[in-house]
């Protein structure tokens, strides 16, 4: 068994927080963007510590903001929970500990109700930030977050709320939220949950709010024996999608083949149907690892209401992640979606696995586009060694088209030895990029992250 550790090669963290300013840049960045472009990732302090785990790492935020056609700044901040402003030399912030534990988020980063959010899930509370990645404090919405948030809330385009669906390892319940435009939580349903399921995501659709109760779940024995991974499958608990209304507190479970679900495309309704996108796993967290398990596809649940019948079907059978849409059709009808071809990532994601010796192809040197109307797809290579992640849709000024847009990204340029903010057409998919914002460091492999534009 290997002695390395889970964050080598392209996940290798950085070392030191940045500022740069006037960044080279390469074609020409639409003056219509104006706001940040923020990624989050887990960055560990330290490489020692005996239970590194790659989900485990401290949270850094990676943010360049762009405007009037430049781009103005590169930042790189750890977000200081109390432990990590301790590390660092700093005086923690207050109010640092929620229920007696803290955490660093390190899955998401977004902007809300005029707030910058560090996201994790598993209940802990978010962290706010500064517009230049300085650590705020722990954010509860003004005193309405009764408990801990979640890492992949979905915010609804038309009403401006923002759904999330949390859960905890010691929760016996996933909780449902709605925080308002103005950032208060405005409603909240315990959904009991004796099971402990862990919810990494779900859908949303314009009446239902879409549970995924699949077999992975949070093992107390694990936690207990201080395991760095606590995600067990069991495959016998079975696998179902819940239909919650939006404004109701019952839901009606549809059972489904045994999956996993990181992350979801998009949802919507179809007259008694609800369409469901994902990116679907046969298993995952086998013997409570990450590594060793199942390569993904792009698949399609259709939840018949009427008759209680599920149809699953294969959209794409090539190994993708970190699925997106056009914000604006959340929760609505969708003609494309975007993602990052992943082919081999997962098998090599546990802590005892070599991760100097991963093929090239473990990273993702490619982009794909959905068109799902056409039943077709478009992949744009990046270059051999040019890893990339989630790329990000910002829609110009006045859309034509849902495809009318801007597909943001960080990638590795390994000539280099650090990383670009590509900016790419949508609807030119595979041409030259609009522009390429020259970073003065390496940003790591990490996880999700937001445009966050400019107040009107």
């Amino acid at each position: 068994m290997s002695t390395r550790r889970p964050y080598q090669g392209a996940f290798t963290p950085v070392d030191q927080e940045v500022t740069a300013f006037d960044l080279p840049v390469t074609g020409r960045i639409p003056a219509e963007l104006r706001g940040r472009y923020l990624r989050n990732g887990p960055n560990p302090l330290r490489l020692d510590d005996p239970r590194a785990h790659l989900f485990l790492g401290e949270g850094m935020v990676h943010g360049v903001r762009l405007r009037d056609g430049r781009a103005e700044w590169y930042r790189n901040r750890w977000v200081r929970s109390a432990a990590v402003a301790r590390s660092l030399g700093e005086k923690p912030r207050r109010g640092t500990r929620f229920a007696g534990a803290e955490f660093a988020p390190n899955t998401h980063v977004i902007g809300h109700a005029g707030r910058t959010l560090a996201l994790v899930e598993n209940g802990f509370r978010p962290y706010e930030l500064t517009e230049e990645l300085e650590t705020v404090g722990p954010c509860d919405f003004r005193g309405t977050l009764q408990a801990g948030y979640v890492a992949h809330p979905k915010l609804d385009p038309h009403t401006g709320e923002l759904h999330a669906v949390s859960y905890a390892t010691r929760w016996e319940f996933v909780q449902y939220s709605v925080i308002s435009p103005t950032g208060m939580v405005t409603r909240t349903v315990n959904i009991p949950a004796p099971h402990r399921p862990v919810m990494h995501d779900f859908a949303l659709t314009a009446s239902y709010v879409v549970l995924y109760d699949l077999p992975v779940v949070n093992s107390l024995a694990a936690a207990a024996a201080g395991a760095p991974m606590v995600y067990d499958w069991q495959e016998n608990r079975g696998a179902r999608l819940g239909l919650l209304p939006r404004n109701g507190t019952e839901v009606r479970w549809f059972d489904i083949s045994p999956c996993w679900v990181f992350h979801t495309l998009n949802a919507y309704e179809d007259g008694d149907r609800v369409v469901v996108d994902v990116i679907r796993y046969p298993r995952m967290f086998t013997g409570l690892r990450l590594d060793g398990n199942s390569t993904p596809t792009m698949d399609r649940w259709v939840i018949d209401t009427v008759s209680g019948r599920v149809t699953e079907t294969r959209l794409d059978d090539r190994a993708q992640e970190f699925p997106g849409v056009n914000p604006a059709v959340v929760s609505g009808p969708h003609r494309y979606g975007y993602a990052a071809v992943v082919p081999d990532m997962h098998t090599y994601f546990g802590p005892d696995d070599d991760l100097d010796d991963l093929p090239d192809q473990a990273y993702s040197d490619a982009l794909i586009k959905h068109d799902f109307s056409a039943g077709s797809s478009s992949v744009r290579p990046l270059g051999r060694g040019h890893y990339t992640g989630e790329p990000v849709f910002v829609a110009t000024a006045s859309p034509a088209a849902e495809d009318d847009g801007y597909l943001l990204a960080y990638v590795h340029d390994p000539d280099r030895g650090a990383s670009d903010l590509v900016i790419l057409s949508a609807q030119d998919f595979t041409g030259e990029p609009v522009a390429t914002v020259h970073l003065p460091a390496r940003v790591p492999l990490g996880l999700h992250g937001s445009w966050i534009a400019d107040p009107a």
